[in-house]
């Protein structure tokens, strides 16, 4: 996990995930109390397309509930998945994917939700059909990040954290 201002105390933290078989994204914002963000984290939770669905999904469960006990997130905010249908399979494994997720989030003990793309994409770039390389510069340019954020899926997930720290902080603030 890449971090930038690490050691400022956080009032709230939100993660935000980015469901994948392959490659699920991770990340974390910590706020200040005053509706800004005052630090943050991002990275990936790969598997290997060698290994079983079921010990994928093991891994990609393991290794959530380990973050989400380490970091002790207020809230978590998982990508709220659709399923194409042109590629119904794809849906349906990322609906497995979703699930260990949501289970690791309960298991943490987090609240969790769910937010759309769409959704997500719009808080942060401004509109709800922007592609991964818009979503990418935003977060970027939000956090004033100076590097890409890889893989792809790490700067979904902090687009999906950042999108429910402006929808939800407020029930959180201490």
């Amino acid at each position: 996990m890449q971090r930038k201002n690490s050691k400022v105390c956080s009032k709230i933290k939100v993660v935000g995930i980015d469901p994948g078989l392959a490659g699920t994204g991770v990340g974390l914002i910590h706020s200040n109390g005053l509706r800004r963000i005052s630090g943050y984290a991002f990275g990936s939770i790969k598997t290997s397309s060698n290994d079983a669905l079921c010990l994928r999904l093991e891994h990609i469960y393991s290794e959530t509930l380990k973050f989400l006990n380490e970091q002790s997130p207020d809230i978590v905010v998982l990508e709220d998945i659709f399923s194409l249908g042109k590629y119904p399979g794809s849906g349906i494994t990322l609906g497995k994917v979703t699930g260990v997720l949501l289970l690791a989030a309960c298991q943490s003990g987090a609240t969790t939700t769910e937010i759309s793309v769409r959704e997500a994409k719009k808080i942060i770039s401004g509109t709800g059909s922007a592609d991964k390389h818009q979503v990418e510069k935003s977060v970027r340019s939000f956090l004033d990040h100076p590097e890409p954020i890889r893989p792809f899926h790490a700067s979904d997930a902090l687009a999906l954290a950042i999108a429910g720290f402006f929808r939800y902080s407020k029930n959180f603030m201490k």
